[in-house]
């Protein structure tokens, strides 16, 4: 495997995976976070160059430390060539099967290599699939202006404003937040991912909503792949609209700024499901595949 590191290589890679969207998402989103300061110092590897079959986005070696932190040893792949995958994970110098870690995609065909290989290396693997959603831009009128446009088509339902009985202020998260966060993010609720969601409010944008008290009522974190996650309401105040008002900000937000983004929901949330859609989200039928890998010693 090659390691991608030139400017201009980068953007031809960037350039060529959004062609391949929404299947690339993961590596692409990383992509552009690796272009545009690398907060997570991360690297990516190809299978050859130009003509590439596979890309591995994975953190530099000096950042994978802990050998027990999924967080952090999380590798993003993204491949044309899903038969010779096996080979390309296989080889050490590309995925450290020493270690705890898990790999993210929206290839379900990646399972079947990591699968095999995992078996031959005695290492167990859990799988998580989810259903992946993504946001097409509406089309406006030339003359408009589509940042004000789309803010006022995704503004919360006057149905929904009605139900409020408090003020509440839209916020950027800061590391502040990091705690309550974690506290309620269905894959974190430990030590290793409170100080992942530390980093991540520390280099990517977050949003919240505050009651009239100050606290926090509803989140969204977005991560070093791009991906909005950690999304969340306080029991007390969903069904309110808060992920609505929180929304057309978010979605204004990466617009303004070119930056790629979406988001997955557990199988069997099928109302969360329903209001993600119908905000304009569609489903990605490729799917969102987390393949957590843990060495029989480590088990």
């Amino acid at each position: 495997m090659l390691v991608l590191r030139e400017p201009q290589q980068l953007q031809i890679l960037y350039d060529s995976l959004e062609e391949s969207t929404p299947e690339s998402l993961k590596v692409y989103g990383a992509l552009f976070h690796i272009r545009n300061k690398n907060p997570f110092n991360l690297e990516v590897l190809v299978d050859a160059w130009p003509g590439y079959q596979t890309v591995v986005i994975r953190p530099q070696k000096e950042e994978m430390k802990d050998d027990l932190d999924y967080y952090i040893n999380t590798y993003h792949i993204f491949t044309k060539a899903p038969d010779k995958l096996e080979e390309v994970l296989a080889c050490p110098q590309v995925i450290n099967w020493e270690q705890a870690f898990q790999i993210q995609g929206c290839q379900e065909s990646l399972g079947k290599a990591l699968q095999k290989v995992a078996a031959s290396k005695s290492v167990q693997v859990d799988y998580l699939r989810t259903v992946l959603f993504v946001f097409e831009k509406p089309t406006f009128a030339a003359s408009s202006g589509d940042k004000m446009d789309l803010v006022k088509l995704l503004q919360v339902p006057t149905v929904l404003k009605d139900k409020w009985k408090e003020t509440f202020q839209s916020i950027f998260l800061d590391v502040s937040h990091a705690r309550i966060v974690n506290e309620h993010w269905e894959l974190g609720k430990n030590e290793k991912s409170l100080k992942y969601v530390e980093r991540c409010l520390q280099n990517f944008a977050g949003f919240g909503i505050l009651n009239s008290e100050g606290n926090l009522v509803s989140w969204f974190i977005t991560e070093q792949s791009c991906e909005i996650r950690m999304g969340y309401t306080i029991p007390k105040y969903r069904g309110q609209g808060h992920m609505w008002q929180m929304g057309g900000q978010i979605v204004a937000y990466f617009f303004s700024k070119n930056i790629p983004f979406y988001l997955h929901v557990s199988e069997d949330k099928e109302k969360t499901q329903q209001t993600t859609i119908s905000f304009g989200f569609k489903n990605a039928l490729c799917g969102w595949h987390q393949w957590k890998c843990t060495p029989k010693k480590y088990c």
